[in-house]
């Protein structure tokens, strides 16, 4: 049993270090499209607005469409999402 939780520390320690320089290496990527002027992008999406009235109904309105920035890169950065997941989730819900 003690060998087996030795084991299991020494997997979880390796997954959070590769986790780390995944997200450092996709970071220094991102840093360097943003210098060469290529780090973002931008999605149109479908924009909702759900309002709260009585008797725990709910309003949908339909907002139109915006252009929104996104990110070339695994990870959010820049205080964006990726590209790749606005790609994905085009209706933004407010």
């Amino acid at each position: 049993m003690k060998r087996l939780l030795q084991v299991l520390e020494k997997a979880a320690l390796v997954l959070l270090v590769a986790a780390m320089a995944i997200w450092v290496g996709d970071w220094a990527v991102f840093r360097v499209q943003v210098a060469r002027g290529q780090g973002y992008d931008s999605v149109q999406v479908e924009e909702y607005l759900a309002t709260a009235l009585k008797g725990n109904k709910e309003e949908f309105d339909y907002l139109g469409q915006a252009q929104v920035s996104c990110a070339r890169a695994l990870f959010p950065h820049g205080g964006v999402r990726p590209c790749w997941w606005q790609r994905r989730h085009r209706q933004e819900w407010q």
